[in-house]
């Protein structure tokens, strides 16, 4: 079997590869350097002849940190190369990885035997639970892998660029597109891995470059630090979503594009809801939306989605404050904004559309107090129809809260499971959500009680 020379994993076009987590274009490199077909490069991560063809024609895409892992080790990825990927570095030269091969000081591999060959079979049920179990223990629970929380919050605070070669923008910008696609996926602890080399290298780039190319770094940055505060504001970090909504706004005002410039107004209202400022965010949402409706003639479709999120990010910001009379008014004109869009899309990644607008009111009429109405545009809402996991999950979960208000906890526990099995991140990752489980296996009637604490317990939270 041809060798991998470890000059590979120095090229360039490799390392901007690794850096976007593109796993065909990386198998295709592979196959044009060390001269290795499918079936060798199979061998080497324990796929099928038939699984590296499907990835490397794009039918099929890594997403799983954890193949991410098994790739990495059957390919025997140097520490530079696992850098760009996202991964920690391994523990010493010629150490056995996961499936039992080598990597020499080269980076050359020694192969080992199939893993699918040798790796026993398990009830898929149980592989789950165990999967989500370890997410709940390893990726956001209180010690997190490689420090990822501390390297993030490194990235955000650094004042100077990184010495190293700046990727292109191209690789940058499938780079940024994989983390926004993970974040709505629900898939947080990948983000949080890819989030800091991204953010030094976007860095670098609006430092080094100008004109044209520095304004679209600026933009690409904007997405990024929108991506950043979102994460930590499903984790309760104020201090770091804050810092981060704050770099989206001030990136989007040097990209000078009128369409980043309302997306990032997004999230930082978020950020200024999350602190309590419910005025200011509702003011500043309301405003943003306003500067876009006067410029708005014929309006594109990215026009319409972003238009319409932030008069949706205003009206829940107005029912934190308990005005019902804003809140019908920005939920109206959303609608209307979504009638004109005509589809549920996700344009600018606003998963905006007229079952987007209904969660909305879902979640307003669950914030202020009103649970009946909640669980009724519930019903209405086409969950089907919503673009993205990340706005199904988080409808179960308001639905599921309702039900909790309104006194009926066995249909609230069986809509949490139904959000456990679209997006378990969603449920383990978030302390909101762990509280909701841990509330519901401690407070529910008996008839409920013991398989909520199942439930909690196969997630790792502590009822």
């Amino acid at each position: 079997m041809p060798e991998i020379p470890g000059s590979i994993w120095r090229r360039p076009d490799m390392l901007a590869a690794l850096q976007a987590r593109d796993i065909a274009q990386t198998f295709r490199l592979i196959r044009q350097y060390a001269g290795m077909s499918q079936t060798a490069i199979g061998s080497l991560t324990g796929m099928s002849q038939g699984k590296i063809s499907e990835i490397m024609s794009g039918n099929q895409r890594v997403i799983a940190l954890a193949v991410f892992e098994r790739i990495a080790d059957g390919l025997g990825l140097p520490d530079t190369a696992r850098a760009a990927l996202g991964l920690a570095p391994r523990a010493a030269d010629g150490i056995p990885s996961q499936d039992g091969s080598r990597a020499t000081a080269s980076g050359t591999v020694v192969p080992a035997r199939s893993v699918e060959a040798s790796r026993p079979r398990e009830d898929d049920s149980v592989q789950r639970r165990t999967f989500v179990g370890l997410t709940a223990a390893t990726i956001f629970g209180g010690v997190r892998p490689d420090n990822a929380l501390e390297e993030l919050a490194a990235a955000l605070t650094e004042c100077s660029p990184p010495v190293a070669g700046v990727p292109t923008l191209t690789s940058m910008t499938a780079a940024v597109t994989q983390a926004k696609q993970d974040y709505q996926a629900c898939r947080y602890g990948d983000v949080l891995t890819m989030l800091p080399a991204l953010l030094r290298s976007l860095r670098a780039a609006c430092t080094s470059l100008d004109g044209d190319d520095q304004r679209r770094a600026q933009a690409l940055s904007a997405e990024t630090y929108h991506v950043a505060a979102s994460v930590m504001l499903k984790q309760e970090d104020k201090g770091l979503a804050w810092l981060a909504a704050d770099r989206s706004v001030r990136a989007a005002e040097l990209s000078e594009a009128p369409l980043m410039i309302g997306s990032s107004a997004r999230i930082i209202t978020h950020a200024l809801m999350d602190g309590g400022h419910h005025r200011a965010a509702a003011g500043n949402a309301s405003t943003a939306a306003r500067r876009m409706d006067t410029s708005l003639g014929q309006p594109s479709d990215n026009d319409l989605s972003v238009y319409g999120a932030l008069l949706l990010r205003g009206a829940i910001a107005a029912a934190q404050r308990g005005d019902r009379y804003t809140v019908a008014e920005l939920l109206d004109e959303a609608e209307q904004a979504g009638r004109r869009l005509g589809h549920d899309g996700n344009h600018m990644w606003t998963a905006f559309g007229p079952n987007n607008v209904l969660c909305h009111r879902v979640n307003a009429a669950l914030t202020m107090g009103d649970a009946g109405s909640a669980i009724e545009y519930a019903r209405q809402v086409s969950i089907d129809a919503l673009p993205i996991n990340e706005r199904r999950a988080t409808l179960l979960l308001d639905t599921a809260r309702a039900f909790v208000m309104w006194g009926k906890h066995e249909r609230a526990f069986q809509v949490l499971r139904a959000a456990e099995q679209i997006a378990p991140e969603e449920i383990t990752g978030r302390p909101a959500t762990r509280r909701l489980v841990g509330d519901l296996a401690t407070t529910a009637p008996i008839s409920v009680r013991h398989e909520a604490r199942e439930f909690a317990d196969a997630l790792g939270i502590t009822a």
